[in-house]
């Protein structure tokens, strides 16, 4: 089975294959996680989106998950996934976080990446509660990996900017993990 690694630090400075950036569903760059990828990424990584929406309608699902050049960071790949807005719980935001997971490991998988970083995906102005983006983030990570022998994956990363996230994913991943924060 795969590596799980827990970091407390920026999501941009990993050496991967692809980091995960927690996107908004225009691709356009923002604030949190998805404004410093696109600033330390470059111009390129908005090019890579703006031609990917041209086949989407201008827009990407919540929950969806695509992939463009990783520009002028470490990794080699960005993949760039649409959390969900937190509206109390009944709309469906739990199903489709987890789909930010599972299709972001998907994407990887399609293209042989052994490497992968996560942020904590909503959890910033989007308003998921962070300890229950911490178990579906784990929870479906975990699963794909032992559920699926054909993951291609070795290692795979979460990276928390914040102290609160850092110690709930690490009471979380006791045992079971590399923690290098």
């Amino acid at each position: 089975m795969a590596r799980l690694v827990l970091i407390q630090g920026d999501i941009t400075k990993q050496k991967v294959d692809a980091i995960v950036n927690a996107a908004n569903t225009s691709l356009q760059g923002g604030g949190g996680v998805d404004g410093a990828i696109h600033d330390a990424g470059g111009p390129s990584i908005l090019e890579a989106c703006k031609e990917i929406l041209k086949d989407k309608g201008g827009k990407i699902k919540t929950g969806e998950a695509v992939i463009t050049t990783a520009g002028k960071l470490p990794a080699k790949f960005v993949i760039h996934t649409a959390g969900p807005v937190w509206k109390g719980g009944g709309k469906g935001e739990s199903k489709h976080l987890a789909d930010c997971y599972r299709n972001s490991m998907f994407l990887a998988h399609e293209r042989v990446l052994k490497t992968i970083a996560f942020p904590n995906i909503s959890t910033g102005v989007y308003g998921f509660p962070k300890a229950q983006a911490a178990e579906i983030a784990i929870g479906i990570v975990r699963s794909l990996l032992e559920e699926e022998e054909a993951y291609n994956i070795e290692e795979v990363r979460f990276v928390c900017f914040d102290e609160e996230n850092f110690k709930l994913y690490r009471q979380r991943m006791k045992g079971e993990m590399v923690d290098c924060g």
